[in-house]
C-alpha cells in the first residue's frame, strides 16, 4: 500500500486566500447586486508597462522565425537577464553579486517554497509572527515544523518571533538558536521595515550562530525612506550567511506573467559544501527554465523606458497606500505601514477579532481585506489592506469604511 507525506496532514485548514475566496463567493451568491471591492490579495491591477509589452511582442515574433526561435531555456536563466539583474539590482547598490549567483525562476513564491529542498529536515526554523504563510506551510510540508499545538496555535519545533506594537512590528533576535531564519523587508503583511543598521545586526547574529537567513526582498521597489537596505547584500558579511529571494510581480506587475529569481552567493557554505552548487543541482533537476519571452520582458524592466514606466506604477500604488493610511488615521483607526510598502496594517476596532472585522467590512461596506490572524497568532486583532487596486476603487472602498 502506498503511503503519503503525512506532514501535509499537519497543515491547518486551507490556504488563507482560498478561505477568503470561499467567503466572498458565498456572500456574492446571496447578494449578487452588491459591488465588492477587493483590497485583500496583493495582486497588481495595472497593465504591464509599454516597454515590457514591446519586448514581449518582439520575443514572440522571434519564436515565429527559424533563425531566432528558442527552445529550452538555460536551467539557471539567460545571461542577458542575469547580467541586467546583476548590474541594476546589486552592483548599483554596492553589492558584489556575480551573474553565476543569480538563478531565474517563475516567481519568489515558488522559490520560497522550494528553497527548503537543500536543507536538512532537522534544522530549526525561525519565522516572524505574523508571517507570509508560504514560509511556515512549506516547512510544515517538509517536516521541520513538528506538531501543531492548538492551545498556542503554533508548531512545536518552529521558533516564532512576535512582531507586535510593542516592538514596532520588528522581530527581536530569537532567544532559542535557529538554523534557518526567514526575514521579509519591507514586510508582508505589516508593511513595516527596518534600517540597514538593524539588518546588519541580523547578519552579524546569523554569522555568529551559524544560521542561514532566507531574505525576501519582493517589495524593495516600494522603499521611500533613506537608510533602508534594498538588498541584504548591502550589509557586511551577508554573502556568507544569506539567500535573497526577488520577484518581478510587485515592482513590474508580473503576477500573471511569472518571473523571479534567487541569489545564492558562492561564499555561502555548510562546512565545505557550497549552497550555490546545491541549489544549481536542484534547480537543474526539478525546473526546466523560465520562458524566453518572459525573460526578455524581464530584461526590458531594466531599460531606461522600463525603469521610468515601472517606477510610475509603483508610485501609483504608493499613492493609494498614502490615501488609505491618511484617511483611516483621520477616521480614528490605528494604522501602520503604507510608507515603504503597499500594505496597510490596521488595528481592528472595538476589540473585534480579525475574522469578525472581515465579516463586518464585507457585509457593511462590501470591502474585502485580509484577517491578520491568517498570518499567525500575533496577527490577531489586526487587518491587512493592499494598495494594489485602482485609485478610484481604493478611494471608494476607504470612503465606505470611514462611513461605518
Amino acid at each position: 500500500m502506498f503511503q503519503i507525506n503525512e506532514n501535509y496532514l499537519k497543515l491547518q485548514g486551507s490556504y488563507l486566500f482560498s478561505s477568503i475566496a470561499a467567503k466572498i463567493r458565498a456572500y456574492t451568491e446571496l447578494h449578487p447586486d452588491k459591488k465588492i471591492i477587493r483590497l485583500g490579495i496583493g495582486d497588481v491591477t495595472l497593465p504591464l508597462a509599454p516597454a515590457v509589452i514591446s519586448a514581449l511582442h518582439d520575443a514572440v515574433d522571434e519564436m515565429a522565425v527559424q533563425e531566432t526561435f528558442h527552445g529550452y531555456a538555460p536551467d539557471l536563466g539567460y545571461e542577458f537577464l542575469r547580467s541586467a539583474i546583476c548590474t541594476n539590482d546589486f552592483r548599483s547598490r554596492g553589492a558584489d553579486i556575480t551573474v553565476d549567483e543569480i538563478f531565474i525562476s517563475d516567481g519568489a513564491k515558488s522559490d520560497s517554497g522550494n528553497i527548503g529542498d537543500i536543507f536538512s529536515v532537522n534544522n530549526r526554523v525561525a519565522i516572524c509572527d505574523p508571517v507570509y504563510p508560504v514560509y511556515l506551510d512549506s516547512n510544515v510540508m517538509d517536516g521541520r515544523a513538528g506538531d501543531y499545538v492548538p492551545e498556542t496555535e503554533r508548531y512545536s519545533r518552529v521558533i516564532y518571533m512576535p512582531c507586535t506594537e510593542y516592538n514596532g512590528f520588528v522581530p527581536d533576535l530569537p532567544k532559542e538558536q535557529p538554523d534557518m531564519i526567514y526575514l521579509c523587508f519591507p514586510n508582508n503583511p505589516t508593511g513595516m521595515t527596518i534600517s540597514k543598521a538593524d539588518l546588519q545586526k541580523w547578519v552579524d547574529y546569523a554569522r555568529e550562530v551559524g544560521a542561514v537567513i532566507i531574505y525576501d526582498a519582493a517589495y524593495e521597489a516600494y522603499i521611500t525612506e533613506k537608510g533602508v537596505a534594498h538588498t541584504i547584500y548591502e550589509c557586511d558579511g551577508a554573502k556568507e550567511c544569506a539567500i535573497e529571494l526577488r520577484s518581478f510581480s510587485k515592482n513590474a506587475g508580473f503576477t500573471g506573467t511569472r518571473l523571479g529569481y534567487t541569489v545564492v552567493p558562492k561564499q555561502l557554505k555548510c562546512g565545505d559544501v557550497s549552497l550555490n552548487a546545491l541549489w544549481a543541482r536542484r534547480h537543474g533537476t526539478k525546473f526546466n527554465g523560465t520562458a524566453y519571452i518572459v525573460q526578455r520582458a524581464g530584461e526590458a524592466v531594466y531599460s531606461e523606458a522600463g525603469k521610468k514606466e515601472t517606477a510610475a506604477q509603483v508610485a501609483y500604488y504608493m499613492r493609494n497606500a498614502s490615501y488609505i493610511r491618511t484617511s483611516l488615521l483621520d477616521a480614528g483607526y490605528t494604522v501602520y505601514g503604507g510608507v515603504n510598502a503597499p500594505y496597510i496594517w490596521l488595528k481592528t476596532p472595538h476589540g473585534m477579532t480579525s475574522w469578525e472585522f472581515f465579516d463586518y467590512l464585507l457585509e457593511g461596506a462590501n470591502v474585502v481585506g485580509t484577517p491578520g490572524s491568517g498570518f499567525g497568532p500575533s496577527g490577531e486583532g489586526f487587518f491587512r489592506l493592499t494598495a494594489f487596486g485602482s485609485y478610484e476603487n481604493t478611494k471608494e472602498a476607504v470612503e465606505r469604511i470611514c462611513r461605518m
